[in-house]
């Protein structure tokens, strides 16, 4: 079992990086800090924003694309939140400017903003459902789906990344209550 999860913790850059929790049926874990950044642009600048990022940008609602180590999560008709290695934000925001600069459109970093986890296992559509109103079966939320809804009373974007396995991304402010409630409903279903 994970030790617990101080708030104090939460102030460091990896917020619960180094924590995970395992039980028989879904496991819990804390992903590594990321560069995250959310674009919003008219169709030209979002093909110049896929090509310069080098991940196509979802055009599909609710649907995510990867390529190596980048994905693009579709977050509404002109917003996507983009995702690379932390290492690699100044290169992303220096990719991206160059093609964007004549092009009407919006590039914000928030990689400091957000933290993620990951669920996984045979139990993780169960243990997310605790608190997650939506009907995450693999036909009704397939592999490559993404969106934003609530966990608890904390609001995530979610993304299936596998049959068995979800990303979860929650505001640092949240990420603590995110973790807590995951550990509790994991207990609470034997998960």
């Amino acid at each position: 079992m994970a030790e617990p999860l101080m708030n104090n913790q939460l102030s460091r850059s990896g917020a619960f990086d180094r924590f995970t929790t395992t039980a028989a049926t879904a496991r819990i874990e804390a992903l590594p800090p990321a560069a995250r950044f959310i674009f919003r642009g008219r169709p030209a600048a979002i093909r110049a924003a896929g090509t310069a990022f080098g991940v196509a940008l979802p055009q599909d609602a609710c649907r995510a694309a990867k390529a190596k180590t980048r994905s693009a999560l579709w977050l509404g008709p002109d917003e996507w939140l983009l995702l690379g290695p932390e290492d690699a934000a100044q290169a992303i925001a220096e990719d991206l400017a160059k093609p964007l600069a004549a092009l009407p459109h919006s590039l914000v970093e928030v990689s400091h903003r957000q933290v993620a986890l990951a669920v996984s296992g045979s139990g993780a559509a169960t243990l997310l459902n605790a608190g997650c109103p939506l009907d995450l079966d693999i036909r009704g939320f397939p592999v490559g789906m993404c969106t934003r809804t609530v966990l608890g009373k904390a609001e995530i974007v979610l993304w299936r990344t596998d049959e068995l396995r979800f990303h979860v991304e929650v505001w640092r402010s949240f990420g603590a209550y995110a973790w807590r409630f995951l550990e509790e409903a994991r207990i609470e279903l034997g998960a």
